[in-house]
């Protein structure tokens, strides 16, 4: 028992370094099979999430209690990647209490009055907590730069301006890590019809998905920029491969699960009290 359970850790710490995206290198999505899972069947995966998701419980406790340190998960996919479902499946292992999810939609015109990440900065995480970017700074390199909503020179420039934010947020007591969410044109439609002929689903449903849809292309090249721009040691990205929802919530939950046992939170010390106190 106790060299399967070895097995099993050493297989999710190179699952880890697996998905990870190194700081400076290209990066081709087409090379990332959204349907790999590694050599995991399902059955152990399912097992090993569950785990991972009490690991995580724990962890977050300790966090929440030594309030030193903050956690920033960035999620970011086109659309249908499973987003909300991540966050529904994995993020459920923590306290509410100690845990924020934060979704960006279009700017509003007071946001639009400030810099790109003015809005942003308002929902970083404080310390004790974690924080879920449900979409994040990111789309203003993505649909900001697909639909040309701002000329070219202004959205280049942001790769380096979310380096430098990212940076500051973790030389000040802020981990990030950051999900992209890889899913396949083929999934993407069989969950689209699903949506559709699902009359629980449809709201999930526009047409503007479909004109989305037709940009395919043009999102995988703005999404490899994105990830081969901004992947650094401080703030490492993660190709999930998300077209199975049990493998990406095995990735997901690991990975987090491995990232905060590294950060290693521990509860305070017990005040000084009297050994013999009895609370009447």
């Amino acid at each position: 028992m106790y060299r399967s359970c070895m097995v099993a850790r050493a297989a999710l710490s190179e699952l880890r370094a697996r998905l990870r995206a190194q700081p400076g290198g290209a990066l081709a999505l087409a090379e990332h099979d959204p349907r790999a899972t590694f050599g995991w069947r399902k059955e152990d995966g399912i097992a090993h999430t569950a785990a991972q998701l009490e690991r995580l419980g724990d962890l977050q406790e300790r966090l929440w209690a030594e309030g030193r340190r903050a956690v920033l998960i960035v999620l970011q996919g086109i659309d249908a990647s499973g987003k909300d479902g991540t966050i529904r499946r994995v993020m459920s292992a923590f306290n509410p209490q100690g845990c924020t999810v934060s979704s960006f939609k279009v700017p509003t015109p007071e946001e639009l009055a400030h810099d790109f990440l003015w809005r942003i900065h308002r929902r970083v995480p404080g310390k004790g907590e974690i924080g879920i970017f449900n979409r994040s700074h990111y789309e203003d390199v993505l649909v900001v730069r697909v639909k040309g909503l701002v000329p070219a020179p202004v959205w280049r420039a942001r790769y380096r301006q979310i380096r430098d934010f990212e940076q500051l947020l973790s030389e000040t007591g802020t981990t990030i890590l950051k999900f992209f969410l890889h899913l396949s044109p083929d999934e993407q439609r069989e969950r689209f019809q699903e949506r559709y002929d699902n009359p629980r689903k449809r709201w999930k449903f526009s047409l503007g998905d479909l004109e989305e849809r037709a940009r395919w292309d043009e999102y995988m090249r703005a999404f490899e920029d994105a990830l081969a721009k901004t992947s650094t040691d401080s703030a490492p990205w993660y190709v999930i491969p998300a077209d199975r929802n049990w493998f990406r919530d095995l990735a997901v939950s690991t990975i987090l699960a491995e990232t905060l046992t590294e950060i290693d939170p521990q509860f305070p010390e017990p005040a000084d009290l009297p050994v013999d106190l009895m609370i009447k």
